[in-house]
Order: C-alpha cells, then structure tokens, then sequence
C-alpha cells in the first residue's frame, strides 16, 4: 500500500555473558539509562521515525478505520449509566455524559433528595493527554471521598480528598500511590502504600486527615523485594486487612477498623506455594486456601488463635473455588466448574448450598458491586459471546433472578444471527483444550472461512467467552473470533495455571498452535487465514508461536508484548523483575531458568525466515512492560526476516501498558488495529 520504507534501527554491538554463555544484544541501545525520563535523542527519533511510518502505512486505511470506529460507536449507548447501588445512606452510580470519555461519579440519600456529582471525571482530565482514576473510596461517615489519578500513563498514583459537604478538596495530597484506598472506622484517616524507586509497593500506612503526610505511620514494611503490599478490608468493614505476597504464597495481617495503630494480627506466616485470602464473620475468620488442593478449600479459624484451621468445604476434583464472601446471613462461593462460572450460596448453619442456575452452555457470571455487608439481595452480572452484559438482582430468600439492565447497542442487535460453540481440541501431549467460538450463523465450515485467535495465558489468569460489541465488526464481515483457554490461565483450575509456567512454559505455546491447527482440521478456518493477538504477557505468546509457526498466521497483533523476557529477568532494577522470578524463574541464579528462558524468549529467538505482517504497540510510560521491548522487537524483526510483510510499531507517547486513555481514544486505537487485521485477511473493502 505504501513505497516508504520503513525506519531501521541502527545496529550497535553490545553483548554480556551469564552462566558462560555470551548473548549479542545490538539493540540494546534503545533502552534509555534515564527510564522512566526518556529524553535520549537517538531514541525519540527512532521512535518518532516508527510513528511516521505508520501513518503512512495506515494512510490509506483511514476509511475503513473511520468507519469501524463509527460502528463501534454506534454500539455503545453514549449516555450510559450503571444501576444505582445502595451503600449506607446513599444510593451511588456512575455515567457518562453524551460524547464523553470519562465517567461521572454521582449519588442521592436512600431516604430521598437531589442527586449530587461527587466526582466529575472529564473535568479532571480536561486537557490532559491521558487520565485514568485509580482508587476511590468514601469515608464510612459520607463525608470524604478520597480518589487517586494518573495523567501520564506511569501508574503512579497522586491521592487527593474531597469534602462531599462542601465540595472543597482538602490540602492532604500523596504523590506516588499504588494501592486501594482504604477509611477506618472513624472516617479520620485511611490507608495507603506508595510506590517505592522501583515501582514496588512495600508498605502500608495510615493518613490522618489535617496531617502532613511527612508525618503518616508506616503499618507495615516488606523487605522482600519480590514481594507486593496491598491494603483492604472485610466485607463486614471491621477490619482492615494488610496483605503481602508474590505470585505463589501470601500472607495475611488484620488490624481493627477503628484502631489502626493497634497490634496486627497475623493470621499465618508465609509458606512458599501457599496462597490465602480472608473474610471474617461474628469473630469467626473464614479462609480461602490452596494449602491442601490446587483447586483449593474453605477453612475456618478462631481469631484468638488464627492459625489453628479447621476444614469447613474440602477441595473438590472438579470445583475450582476461586473466591469467597461473608455476608451477614450467608456466604458465598465462587467458583468455576469445567471451566464455566458458578456461584453458590451456603447457609453459616450448614446443608447444601443453593447454587445460581444460568441458561447458556457457555458464559461469563459473577458477583457485581454488594457493598454492604446485611444484603437480602446480591448484584451479579451475566453475559456470554452471544448475549450482551446483563445486570440481574438474585432474591436470596427466594431464588429469582431479576433483570435489572441488559446492555443497549443502540445500532442494534439481532443475538439469533450467531452461533456460539465451546469446543475441545487435543494438544500434542492429549490434553484437550477448550476453546469458546462465536461466529455468524451462515459462517462456512468447508475451510475457507476467516478467524480471529485470542489468547493470554499467563498469571493464571482466565479469558471469560463474554460479549463483546467491537467483535461484531469482524463477525459481521463473515470472520469467527475464538478464545483459546491454554494452560497458563486457571481457566479450568490452578493446576491448568501451574502447567503453564516455569518449566511447562512451553505448553502455553503449544496449546494456542495446537487449538488453531484442531480448528483447520474442524473446517472452521484454514492456514494462512488466523488472524491471532495477545497483549502483554498474552504479547509473549504472539512472539512465540510467530517464531514457531509463521506460516499458520494471516496477520498478528502484539500490544504492549512482553517479548524481551530474558533481558528483563536478568535486570533485577526493573520495577516488577524480583516479583515475577517465580513466574518466569530466576536466570540470574540460576542456570537451568536462564537456558529455559532463552530457549522461548521471542526476542531471542527471532529468525530468518518470513513472518506474517505485523502490528506492534507500546507505551513510552509503561512500567510494566517497558516500553524498549517492542522497539527492540520490532528493529530485530525488520533486520533479520526474509518477507517483504508490512511490519509496523507504533508506541503512545503520552500512554502507559493501558494506551490511550477516554473510551472513544481507546475506541479509535482498536479501530485502527482492527482495520490492520481486515486489510490483512483480505476484507478491507
């Protein structure tokens, strides 16, 4: 489409040496020893030069990038609002205004009155290139709101507190917070943990509203580095809730509501591969645990001795238990069973529990917003590939389930013209792996059809087959979209998770090869006609299976991609390195990750030989995948592949791992990736 040729990047010998073995890095130079402040000249141009080059290249799609964005727009009510939703003496929700891109923040007293906007989100961004609202809390006495933005994309957080009575902010302000906000009892102070230098929250502390915040009491330090701090409380609100842990273990300390400063009570020391979360009901701890059972189980403990734990649900073979809630009449579990969603509601006097019956084959179910803790009635949300978000109110007492919002697509929808199927498709080692299908329903099954691929399959982190508006845009040119459930996720459980990481990394790639080729043999698609994507870690897998088999794919979108995996673990200065060895190993002790690691990392194992066109994201503020992975990515990439396939990298220069930021800017980048992939499977016109 364009005679340009793209920019490359200039080749400078770098190389270093671990376990004796010497790597080349001639791309090194594109990190700038200055991250987070980016000012290396070389770099910007280089980066610059990519940018242009891709709006040239995508000059000639602008049409068909207009016009898809005009279609997901048209789907999207622009005046939206969420069910309001009781919390103490106010009712609270959230909407947006008609062309907005933030949301407003609104409420008005149960018993009756005005509605007052707390917090009014497009007017905190006004003239902001980027904006996102972190932590939001209002104190137990509705009188505070503390909130917490981002207008640079590097998710260090700024707090700030607003009198609602008033409207006036308070002059407590605390820079670099990455945290929930959490009020104590008294509505006088809350707690927080800050970012340290290198993007790690190793602390938890408590402000004192009127105090400087030079003067705030640290609750708690971790001095392990690869360990995060996170602060909460229980749904019963009477205690606060200090929680640390990496990706395997986790350990728990409660403090009073209404006494911060009191002695923390531990419920149990750290325990490697031990995992744990914890609710509390009439001084009765309740806790969620994979001590025994990847699947995990329900035990009880006393808060005089919380150690002591007695089993009240055992693991289940085929329940994965992925979450629990005390109410104060019941509890709630939830979980998921053959990898579909499900929500049971116990009795604190025992019998069986009464389980949320939905009417699909596949779908996506689960607790909504239920602040309170004496609900009758639980806010839980519903959807599936082929029926549209659904907000249902479930009538504990009763049983019944009522409808209290189903989605609006304004332009329309007609559910009864898809199809939607979950399939399971044997990887080369005989374990079938599901996959959720969606696809119209004159959709062709001799082989010739078009399908779009998605994965993630990492952090044990499931991809629910919900619904999805800017998807119809493919499926109403004929294309199926697909989820591919690898291992990796804990889509059917945390051993699914636990067999995709460390040593079985290599199952995460070959299951997503495996479903893609099973769904060639099924006559869905055929070689050459996958259009595949994946976003950060889920980035990886594309840089992955693009090395393993390129000539399976039609065209490939890589966001944000975790692709320079071994130079980042070697680089225990980077924000999240020391907290993600026990997901990817550690190469910088030892030798068996390191040769694991370079033996997938896609940036290492770039060849000659032809890839498949190519769109790359990345954000220059992005802490979580540094923004030189895809640039190096990309320069490796054009050096060295055979094809003349358009590749192009295109990085936010005011974003960070989420890009632009405002529903119709995140919109109108979607836009654009979406028409790189219909140009690229031929349906451009």
């Amino acid at each position: 489409m364009t005679d340009t040729k793209p920019p490359i990047a200039a080749i400078r010998p770098y190389s270093f040496e671990r376990h004796g073995v010497t790597i080349d890095d001639p791309w090194n130079w594109l990190r700038d020893p200055g991250y987070p402040d980016v000012k290396d000249k070389d770099v910007l141009a280089y980066l610059e030069a990519e940018n242009a080059y891709f709006e040239t290249v995508m000059a000639p799609l602008k049409p068909l990038a207009d016009t898809l964005f005009q279609e997901m727009r048209g789907r999207i009510k622009e005046d939206d609002a969420t069910v309001p939703q009781k919390d103490g003496a106010w009712l609270y929700w959230t909407d947006h205004e008609t062309g907005g891109e933030y949301r407003r923040w609104w409420r008005r007293p149960v018993a009756g009155g005005p509605d007052e906007l707390i917090l009014d989100e497009p007017k905190l961004a006004e003239g902001k290139e980027y904006f996102v609202l972190g932590g939001f809390s209002v104190s137990p006495d509705d009188r505070y709101l503390a909130y917490a933005i981002d207008d640079t994309g590097s998710e260090r957080f700024e707090v700030r507190v607003k009198d609602l009575t008033t409207g006036d902010l308070l002059p407590d302000t605390i820079p670099g917070v990455l945290s929930d906000l959490v009020w104590t009892s008294d509505s006088r102070g809350f707690l927080y943990g800050v970012a340290n230098d290198q993007w790690r929250t190793d602390n938890a502390r408590w402000h004192k509203l009127g105090e400087p915040v030079e003067s705030d009491v640290e609750l708690y330090h971790e001095d392990d580095e690869g360990y995060r701090v996170g602060v909460g409380e229980t749904q019963s609100r009477n205690w606060l809730v200090i929680s640390t842990g990496d990706h395997v273990t986790s350990e728990i300390r409660l403090l009073p509501a209404d006494n911060p400063l009191a002695e923390p009570i531990l419920v149990a020391p750290r325990q490697t591969g031990r995992e744990y979360d914890v609710e509390e009901h009439d001084g009765t701890l309740y806790i969620h645990t994979n001590d025994t059972h990847t699947n995990w189980r329900l035990v009880t403990a006393s808060l005089d001795v919380p150690g002591e734990w007695k089993e009240l649900i055992a693991p289940s073979p085929t329940f994965y238990m992925t979450g629990v809630t005390t109410f104060r009449d019941f509890f709630v579990v939830e979980g998921r069973e053959q990898g579909l969603d499900q929500i049971e509601i116990h009795d604190y006097a025992g019998g069986p529990a009464k389980r949320i019956a939905f009417p699909e084959a596949s779908y996506v179910a689960g607790l909504g917003n239920n602040p309170e803790y004496a609900m009758d009635r639980l806010r839980i949300g519903y959807e599936s590939m082929v029926t549209p978000g659904t907000v249902y109110d479930y009538d504990v007492a009763t049983g019944q389930l009522e409808t209290l919002k189903v989605q609006i697509i304004p332009s329309g929808y007609d559910a009864s013209k898809y199809a939607t199927e979950r399939l399971h498709i044997a990887a080369r080692d005989g374990t079938d792996i599901p996959c959720s299908i969606v696809y119209p329903k004159d959709f062709p099954r001799d082989g010739t059809g078009k399908l779009y691929l998605y994965a993630y399959g990492a952090y044990g982190h499931a991809i629910p087959p919900g619904f999805s508006t800017a998807r119809m845009s493919f499926l109403d040119r004929g294309v199926a979209f697909a989820i591919a459930h690898i291992r990796g996720g804990d889509d059917l459980g945390q051993q699914w998770y636990l067999d995709g990481k460390l040593e079985k990394r290599a199952n995460t790639f070959n299951d997503f090869v495996d479903v893609a080729k099973g769904l060639i043999d099924r006559g869905y698609t055929h070689k050459g006609g996958i259009a595949i994507a994946g976003r950060s870690a889920g980035g990886e897998l594309m840089g992955a299976v693009v090395n393993s088999d390129p000539d399976l794919w039609a065209v490939v979108v890589a966001d944000v991609p975790f692709v320079d995996v071994l130079n980042t673990m070697l680089d225990d200065s980077l924000p999240l390195t020391p907290g993600e060895w026990p997901e990817w190993g550690n190469p910088i002790t030892d030798a068996q990750a390191f040769e694991l690691i370079r033996g997938y990392s896609p940036y290492d194992n770039v060849k000659a030989q032809d890839y498949p066109p190519m769109f790359i994201g990345g954000g220059l503020n992005d802490p979580r995948v540094t923004y030189w992975e895809p640039a190096k990515w990309a320069a490796k990439l054009r050096a060295t592949k055979t094809d003349n396939n358009v590749l192009v990298l295109k990085t936010n220069m005011g974003a960070g791992h989420g890009g632009k930021s405002g529903r119709w800017e995140s919109l109108k980048e979607a836009a654009e990736e979406n028409a790189f992939v219909l140009w690229q499977l031929g349906l451009a016109n």
